[in-house]
């Protein structure tokens, strides 16, 4: 491995923004270039993100490339940068539709990390072999990732708690372990709740109210997202899954009139995701079945 380490404040995760990935792979291209000179092991460093970032955009083939690349340079590499490989190609193969064959990618980024002390990392590995390991195997990745970033040192490491928090309770979720699901979602609001960011807080409030519909504790789940419509609204803003959760709780409670317009602002919003058109068709068609049938269904039921 290489011997020359990369500049301390050198941080490629700051010009990350995951909602924009073509905006960040525009930063991360300008970083190569941008004076002065990164080292080799930064370059690399930067090159697994900008493969990252082309995942992101569907461009699966690019950024299978970019990675080559960067492996077909002459070596030695840092520890991080292999890590950085590993955990980029695991991602490019499970966001591709393969996930069983980004396991050993993923493996092979925790046990690097592990045995460099790369901890932040690590619990990067452990998490996305929780997203792709299926059933109750997912289970240990997620305890082992939850472990690290709660023991680490590393500020990075910690920063994972919340995001943790939140696959646990959808891993338990769909175990339908829906109680113990709670308590990892209502885990994590506290947790973001405390580190005071409204965005994520709110996925957090949105998270736990979803849980509450499975539990069939509806009017308690319908004033969580209320609460949060009106706090988008008020913000000049609004977001597809809050109305559609909305609609299916008003549904329930009988009340298919007042759902309707909810399920139609679902429809449009959640329409425009590529990735939902492409592997979530059937959930795009019940919404807007619902939001012309539902009146009508209401009326045939009085």
């Amino acid at each position: 491995m290489s011997e020359v380490p990369i500049p301390h404040d050198f941080d490629p995760d700051a010009l990350w923004d995951f909602a924009d990935p073509a905006g960040s792979e525009s930063r991360f291209h300008a970083a190569l270039t941008a004076p002065p000179s990164l080292p080799a092991d930064a370059r690399a460093e930067v090159q697994t993100q900008i493969a990252r970032a082309q995942g992101l955009q569907r461009r699966f083939a690019d950024g299978h490339a970019t990675l080559d690349e960067i492996e077909s340079s002459p070596k030695p590499r840092s520890d991080r940068v292999d890590i950085r490989i590993a955990l980029e190609r695991g991602r490019l193969r499970n966001s591709s539709g393969d996930p069983a064959s980004s396991i050993s990618h993923f493996t092979l980024a925790w046990e690097l990390a592990r045995t460099a002390g790369e901890d932040a990392l690590a619990v990067d590995a452990a998490h996305m072999l929780a997203i792709v390991v299926p059933g109750e195997g997912a289970l240990p990745w997620h305890e082992r990732a939850f472990a690290l970033a709660r023991s680490s040192p590393d500020p990075k490491a910690a920063a994972w708690i919340g995001s943790l928090g939140n696959n646990l309770g959808w891993t338990l979720h769909d175990l339908g372990r829906a109680d113990e699901a709670l308590g990892a979602f209502q885990e994590a609001l506290t947790w973001r709740e405390a580190k005071g960011d409204t965005g994520t807080i709110r996925i957090a409030r949105w998270t736990v109210a979803r849980c509450l519909r499975t539990l069939d504790r509806l009017a308690e789940a319908l004033i969580i997202q209320q609460s949060l419509a009106e706090e988008l609204a008020a913000a000049g803003e609004d977001d597809p899954c809050v109305d559609e959760e909305i609609g299916e709780y008003l549904l329930a409670l009988g009340r298919a009139s007042e759902a309707a317009p909810h399920f139609t602002r679902a429809h449009a919003g959640l329409a425009s995701d590529p990735w939902l058109v492409e592997h979530e068709p059937d959930r795009l068609k019940r919404l807007q079945d619902l939001a012309t049938t539902a009146p009508f269904q209401e009326a045939t039921d009085v």
